[in-house]
């Protein structure tokens, strides 16, 4: 059982399907009948070569900031929140 060889075309065209699209290696490989782990090197190998400031953010990785952004404010205000509550109970308690 020898090792399949695919076109650089279909390389591109694989990672392109992983980084621009919502879906993980492991989907995209079983949708392309190859091994995941062949497409995950690839993909690693073009982020290597691509860095993440070279290019814009997809559309899918924009409204996942979006998200964790929104995430990250609440948790800071429960937090502070939080907080405040801590130091009140505290002087109550003296």
């Amino acid at each position: 059982m020898g090792r399949k060889k695919y076109s650089a075309e279909f390389k591109e065209q694989a990672v392109r399907r992983v980084i621009d699209g919502p879906a993980p290696i492991v989907d995209v490989a079983r949708e392309l009948g190859m091994h995941a782990g062949s497409l995950a090197n690839w993909v690693h190998r073009h982020r290597d070569e691509h860095p993440v400031e070279d290019r814009p953010l997809s559309q899918s990785e924009r409204s996942r900031l979006a998200v964790l952004e929104r995430e990250n404010r609440e948790l800071r205000m429960k937090a502070e929140f939080l907080g405040k509550a801590a130091a009140f109970f505290a002087q109550e308690y003296r």
